[in-house]
């Protein structure tokens, strides 16, 4: 065997480990979807159904979001810009996660500004990003989540505002930085916004390119995501 041959392309080889591993959860989520609605309804809705519901929904999320990294690494992740009805498209959002909201007693609301309805994105890599947020949301939101879009300096904005404690002061200080390597106390590893942001710059326009913001307060009083599209 040559040099050249000897070794086998790691990266290659988790991404599609990870592929396999996100259908073989597919398989169990839709599974457990339905042996739950088989249950008597005093056994349906349980604190432990909660715990489940999410943390299939976050295993979900973050193997979408390593093959995207991945696809970004070897630039196979084609953009497909379309106009989309900003309305639907939040409600679609909504009702993907609308089992682990209900499970986690999760009011989720919305508003779309009259002056913005429509949309102009890749569907499928901006709703990776939205769904992604919505988990961590979820995660830290006492009861409430508010999804807003509407225009910003030519801009489409779409915020995520939940009523949790909100983000750390050092993340926002630094969310420039969006790797911050691994938190040994909350174990993140900064991977979530830095997809996002990468995602956010692939939308490009006149020379305006697309970014993502963090803050706290908005609405709700909690984390405020802010994806800005051109």
């Amino acid at each position: 065997m040559s040099e050249n041959n000897s070794g086998l392309d790691f990266s290659m080889v988790i991404a599609s480990i990870v592929h396999d591993m996100k259908n073989s959860l597919s398989s169990v989520m839709t599974a457990h979807g339905k042996w739950s609605q088989s249950l008597p309804e005093a056994q349906r809705d349980t604190p432990e159904r909660g715990v489940i519901d999410y943390e299939f929904a976050n295993l979900n999320g973050m193997m979408v979001q390593l093959l995207g990294l991945y696809k970004l690494g070897v630039n196979q992740l084609p953009l497909r810009p379309e106009y989309h009805e900003m309305d639907d498209f939040i409600e679609a959002q909504l009702a993907w996660h609308q089992e682990v909201l209900g499970s986690r007693g999760i009011s989720a609301s919305y508003d779309v500004d009259v002056l913005c309805p429509l949309g102009f994105f890749d569907r499928e890599l901006v709703g990776s990003v939205v769904a992604n947020v919505i988990i961590n949301a979820i995660r830290f939101a006492r009861g409430a989540i508010h999804i807003s879009a509407w225009e910003e300096d030519g801009q489409l904005v779409l915020g995520i505002n939940d009523d949790g404690p909100g983000y750390p002061p050092a993340l926002i200080e630094s969310q420039s930085a969006y790797v911050q390597g691994i938190n040994s106390v909350s174990g993140s590893t900064g991977l979530g916004l830095y997809f996002a942001a990468r995602i956010a710059e692939r939308h490009e326009r006149n020379g305006v390119v697309g970014r993502v913001e963090l803050a706290n307060g908005g609405t709700l009083g909690g984390g405020y995501f802010k994806l800005y599209l051109p």
